[in-house]
């Protein structure tokens, strides 16, 4: 009897997690990752690393690399230490936080300056309005919109780590963009029925983040 041996293709890309301190970074990788939740986490000093393995199919397999960056200012001489060869970018502000909200353009201009894509254009970068969950709020949905068109998003959503609210989803669709951009098209995209464009996610059974 003969066996036949399925060669498997498995694609490795580095994730960076960027933004202020105390948005929910490390709770957003934690949450990824191993779907739980801890209100006890201490800040990152420089960078911690987190491995995710996605299985798309029998043979197709996604390594994603994500790195938790350190949002203090004493850290940011390292950034471009830490931003190379990425793929793509989570950058995270916190709703109830209005300057972190403020920062994420700096965030956005330092990735743009410091990490390209092999043909010179920016890596994808996602916007991730966090805490949703909390009735406070110092940023309202025009202003995150005008911030994500303005700056070259690729997309924007509300998430709440603490519930587990958009945190798959908006990884999928990220990847999926990095998948497309490496010239991955026979890859099985993650999120075929989601999509994230300014006012936030849309799907066929969830539209956007009711907190």
């Amino acid at each position: 009897m003969e066996t036949q041996s399925k060669l498997t293709t498995q694609k490795l890309y580095k994730i960076i997690v960027i933004g202020d301190p105390t948005v929910g970074k490390t709770s957003f990788v934690q949450r990824y990752v191993q779907n739980s939740f801890n209100k006890n986490y201490k800040g990152t000093v420089g960078v911690d690393f987190a491995l995710k393995i996605v299985k798309l199919s029998e043979t197709q397999t996604v390594r994603l690399q994500l790195w938790d960056i350190a949002g203090q200012e004493r850290f940011t001489w390292m950034t471009r230490v830490y931003y190379k060869d990425c793929h793509g970018c989570v950058i995270m502000f916190d709703l109830t936080n209005k300057n972190s909200f403020i920062n994420t353009r700096k965030w956005k201009i330092d990735v743009d300056s410091k990490c390209t894509r092999p043909d010179g254009k920016p890596i994808p970068c996602i916007l991730l309005a966090n805490k949703c969950d909390l009735p406070y709020r110092q940023v309202d949905q025009m202003e995150i919109e005008d911030l994500y068109k303005e700056h070259n998003f690729i997309g924007w959503t509300e998430t709440s780590v603490k519930e587990g609210l958009m945190v798959d989803d908006s990884m999928k669709f990220l990847v999926d963009v990095v998948m497309q951009q490496d010239g991955s098209q026979e890859v099985k995209l993650l999120s075929e029925n989601l999509k994230l464009t300014g006012h936030g996610p849309t799907s066929k059974s969830y539209m956007r983040c009711f907190c």
